[in-house]
């Protein structure tokens, strides 16, 4: 995006960790998983006397989709928006302001109950993250009334209350609202992934493979997105209470929808290029997880757990890995040439969710070991991501430009 003279001076006086969203966002939420994987995978291993804000349980699945897959998603959409309005994002001071909410909400669940701050101040404190992200959103693109992007203010504060419902299940004490909200969570992530994966996935394979992009099938993009915003509102009152053949028609629309979607995107020219073939095998978990849920509905899964860490993991974690690793490299002036050692990071996190959902679901004595070898290889990859680009989202960008 062209910058005047007056605003290139402006931004080059920023410090480089604030001039874009994703700067910080990438950086603390990435080092944020990494230890919060960690400490999970030791307590299973050891458990401690450790009580967080919500319990350990609740606190692994809500600090994994609103510690760390929300600050991703933000920090992705906050940076977008400005090439897409062509109005400059948060940076400088707001940008500390938001970052350090984010910051807040992790160390309020995790120390928060330990000090004796009131349960309703760790969800505020929480909870501001995420409304504060919808402003920064909003304002962008209402300012130019860019109406195709507006999409993404509803679901951040979609977001927003599926985290708020959370912590009043927690204050109130009514577990099964609680991880009801978590899973509606997960299946508004696959939501986001499945709008952006759509928009950047065939044509960044286009763009680079030279192979032809085909258009896409309108009734199929919206059986797509409608079939999973039906799934969240089931995850959200849970899979349980709706009849099983509601829950197994709507998992396989869902499934097959987004498994013709990612057939069309052009996987088969992408081998030879890990910033595509990460992408797509990331994608692919949606279709798969969707699928998953249509076995649980029919019985021939035991616990809902093994097709949600299809998603969480596979997708969430893979495409989040994916899109960071390119992004990065983009906003700080590189050529979109990779470390080696990324390809590796790709496959230690499709090798975590081959573990994760295979062994407990076929070997569910193992499910101990199951947890702490996926544990260690999503360490071991956002650990080879931190490695080489923390570096460059707290320098300046390698061609001197602001941003």
């Amino acid at each position: 995006m062209p910058l005047n003279i007056d605003d290139s001076r402006i931004a080059l006086a920023i410090p480089p960790l604030l001039r874009l969203a994703f700067r910080p966002l990438f950086l603390g939420g990435v080092l944020f998983s990494i230890i919060a994987i960690g400490w999970w995978t030791y307590f299973w291993v050891s458990p401690s006397t450790w009580m967080p804000h919500g319990g350990p349980v609740w606190w692994h699945g809500h600090e994994m989709l609103f510690g760390f897959g929300s600050a991703i998603v933000v920090g992705f959409l906050l940076t977008a928006v400005q090439s897409w309005t062509g109005v400059i994002g948060v940076r400088g001071k707001p940008l500390a302001v938001l970052a350090l909410s984010w910051l807040l909400g992790r160390l309020l669940l995790a120390f928060g109950s330990s000090y004796g701050i009131a349960d309703w101040a760790i969800a505020l404190g929480d909870v501001s993250f995420l409304l504060l992200a919808t402003l920064a959103m909003a304002y962008p693109v209402i300012k130019v009334k860019q109406w195709r992007n507006l999409m993404f203010v509803p679901i951040l504060f979609v977001l927003s209350l599926l985290n708020a419902s959370g912590h009043w299940a927690v204050i109130y004490n009514q577990p099964d609202v609680a991880i009801h909200a978590l899973h509606g969570t997960i299946i508004l992530f696959s939501l986001i992934i499945t709008i952006l994966g759509g928009r950047v996935i065939p044509a960044f394979t286009a763009n680079t493979t030279r192979c032809i992009k085909k258009p896409p099938i309108k009734g199929l993009e919206i059986i797509s997105i409608l079939s999973i915003i039906l799934l969240l509102i089931i995850a959200f009152t849970g899979f349980d209470s709706v009849p099983p053949m509601f829950l197994l028609i709507t998992s396989v629309i869902a499934a097959l929808a987004n498994g013709w979607r990612f057939s069309r995107w052009g996987f088969q020219h992408c081998k030879s290029e890990p910033l595509l073939w990460s992408l797509h095998m990331a994608y692919i978990f949606i279709p798969l997880g969707f699928g998953l849920l249509a076995l649980y509905s029919l019985g021939l899964m035991g616990n809902i757990s093994t097709a949600l860490h299809s998603i969480t993991v596979g997708a969430i974690g893979g495409m989040i890995l994916a899109m960071i690793s390119r992004v990065t490299l983009g906003h700080t002036g590189r050529q979109l040439n990779p470390p080696r050692l990324i390809t590796t990071a790709y496959l230690f996190i499709l090798f975590a969710t081959i573990v994760r959902v295979t062994i407990p679901a076929w070997l569910p004595e193992l499910t101990l070991w199951a947890i702490g070898i996926a544990g260690v290889l999503w360490v071991l990859a956002f650990t080879i991501y931190m490695y080489f680009y923390a570096p460059m989202l707290v320098t300046e960008r390698a061609d001197g430009r602001p941003g």
